[in-house]
């Protein structure tokens, strides 16, 4: 089925007629890329992608359809998606919808037959930037007009992806996790669950008093979308519950709230890490692993405070990737350990973290 004519517009100008796919009408975010190979319905609900338009590198998007059963989420979190070539079949025995279905279902704007490989290039020499889909406007003047009006700095994306409400997972299960929704993957989750941790999870706002009075064996920070310096908030109850000296995970969003919330500085990289190839240094075993990741941002190595010091590096720009402490229990990384998509090379970061009790 053909569709409706397309076109997306980057903050620098230059436009790109296409084809519509899912969902008409049209949509404004930051446009970003993915360089991962498979994986496309966790990448489309994984929430640290909020208000951002997804650039798949890979050419060819939706040949195995969608599995609810394996989603990080239970909706589509990325404003739209771009494609060289999105492909409504479902081969694969498993899969309950077609992309294209999914994407209507979740209204999300998409656009294929474009030259992907022309606007990575873009992205990658003038950085992530503002960007727009549509099928309702077909001049790019306009359109490009639209993205004057649009201010991202100081959005707090967390609170668009956070529960509301605290829920429990295994209540039945061993050892009391409290786990601090930024926008959490349920990758992460299952991951916790195979150590058969009874989980709480809570809103990104709640207090220090509410999470003391759980009483849990130990907390997790979870990812989330946007600027770690747009939720403040939530700083003087991670320096509190550090104090409580109980073991703490932070993954992605996490481990640069964790050092914000010490003095540390952070700083938004050119286009970010986004895709499951990324490779990441262990100073400690001088080993190399590839790894899964999303993020636009990295913790400034040269103001962390005393007792803390990078344990990974980032291979392709020296970018921090993980960190520790000399005296508390901490696990704390940049990249996501639990994958999915991606490689499973540093699922070992959940057996250290369960070693901490």
């Amino acid at each position: 089925m053909r569709g409706k004519e397309a076109i997306l517009v980057l903050e620098t100008g230059h436009s790109f007629v296409g084809e519509s796919f899912g969902y008409e009408g049209e949509v404004v975010g930051e446009i970003v890329f993915n360089t991962g190979m498979v994986g496309y319905p966790q990448t489309l609900t994984d929430p640290s992608y909020a208000n951002q338009i997804i650039v798949f590198s890979y050419p060819l998007i939706g040949n195995y359809g969608v599995d609810t059963e394996r989603l990080e989420s239970s909706k589509i979190h990325c404003s739209g998606v771009v494609a060289r070539e999105f492909n409504d079949y479902k081969f694969h025995w498993n899969s309950e919808k077609s992309l294209r279905e999914f994407l209507v279902e979740n209204k999300i704007v998409g656009i294929h037959k474009v030259d992907t490989r022309a606007i990575v290039r873009e992205i990658r020499k003038f950085g992530t930037m503002k960007a727009i889909i549509s099928t309702k406007e077909k001049d790019a003047f306009v359109l490009a007009k639209k993205l004057l009006k649009y201010d991202f700095s100081y959005l707090d994306l967390v609170r668009r992806v956070t529960t509301t409400v605290p829920y429990e997972i295994n209540p039945e299960g061993d050892k009391k996790l409290a786990l601090l929704d930024f926008g959490v993957k349920m990758g992460i989750v299952r991951e916790l669950l195979r150590y058969n941790f009874r989980i709480k999870i809570f809103p990104a706002w709640t207090s220090f008093e509410d999470i003391k009075n759980y009483n849990p064996d130990g907390i997790v920070l979870s990812n989330g979308p946007g600027d770690p310096a747009n939720v403040p908030y939530v700083q003087e109850t991670i320096r509190r519950i550090m104090s409580l000296e109980k073991p703490i995970l932070g993954i992605c969003l996490g481990i640069q709230l964790i050092a914000l919330s010490f003095g540390a500085k952070t700083y938004k990289l050119k286009f970010g890490h986004r895709g499951a190839n990324h490779p990441v240094y262990h100073v400690d075993t001088r080993r190399t692993y590839i790894t899964s990741q999303n993020h636009s941002y990295a913790i400034d190595e040269k103001t962390l405070p005393p007792g803390f010091e990078v344990n990974y590096y980032n291979l392709n720009d020296h970018t921090v990737e993980g960190i520790k402490h000399n005296s508390l229990p901490l696990v704390a990384v940049q990249f996501h350990p639990e994958a999915s998509p991606g490689p499973w090379d540093t699922k070992f970061i959940f057996d250290e973290y369960y070693r901490l009790f």
